[in-house]
């Protein structure tokens, strides 16, 4: 197949300033997913999606094309990532002569993926003849544990739940990380669909679903990263 690894990496963040270019252990943000793709060996492309000409010499640096810029319409706020794959594919068909079979978004938020989950998750999609494989992880307290409060603040009816389900014999309970999206791409006269209809989860390692959003969650991965890195050294 030929795939397209696509790191969605606007500038501009508001929640955390530049955060996709941010030094984490030693690297910008961005490039352990670019690192990560190239590594799995999946791709005839890895390509970061940027509307900033400084975050795009930084991809290429760290392996990624970067054959054109992400216009400000997919750059607003408003914009999802999907808008912006949408605009990469039709970009690489009408500038470039080129189409794939399938695409991987990979969010720069997520740097805590490896290759081998990129691998995984395209085994999966083999396997299962997908259409789409998201990723998942298994949530850190189960929903049965979770309640709401009247204006009393009584935890009576939660206490009597609560007692009669052992946490052992609790369903396990998932939440998408945001690390994968793998599609399959259909090219037609009416334009380019990506398909998501026969959908199927990659669950990966919680450790490794870590999703940057605030200055919390930075130094967290960076906790981790760190680490990792330290494991890797006495190993």
């Amino acid at each position: 197949m030929n795939n397209i690894a696509i790191i969605t990496a606007r500038s501009g963040s508001k929640g955390l300033k530049n955060k996709n270019i941010l030094p984490l252990a030693g690297k910008p943000l961005m490039a352990y997913s670019i690192e990560a793709a190239v590594q799995s060996g999946i791709f005839s492309t890895v390509m970061v999606s940027t509307d900033s000409q400084e975050y795009a010499d930084i991809a290429r640096k760290y392996g990624a094309e970067v054959p054109f810029l992400r216009s400000a319409e997919t750059s607003s706020d408003n914009a999802g990532s999907w808008d912006a794959v949408k605009e990469v594919l039709s970009g690489y068909e009408k500038k470039l002569g080129r189409r794939f079979d399938t695409v991987c978004l990979l969010q720069p938020t997520s740097p805590l993926r490896i290759a081998d989950d990129i691998i995984g998750g395209y085994r999966e999609f083999e396997d299962k003849a997908a259409d789409a494989v998201t990723a998942v992880c298994e949530v850190d307290h189960s929903p049965e544990w979770c309640m709401t409060l009247d204006d009393s603040l009584s935890l009576q009816d939660f206490r009597k739940h609560t007692a009669t389900v052992p946490r052992q014999k609790m369903d396990k309970y998932f939440r998408l990380n945001g690390a994968l999206f793998i599609r399959k791409i259909k090219y037609s006269d009416s334009g380019i669909q990506i398909l998501d209809q026969n959908e199927f989860a990659y669950i990966m390692d919680k450790r490794r679903s870590v999703d940057i959003d605030t200055i919390e969650d930075f130094e967290y991965a960076e906790f981790l990263m760190k680490k990792y890195v330290e494991k890797e050294k006495s190993s």
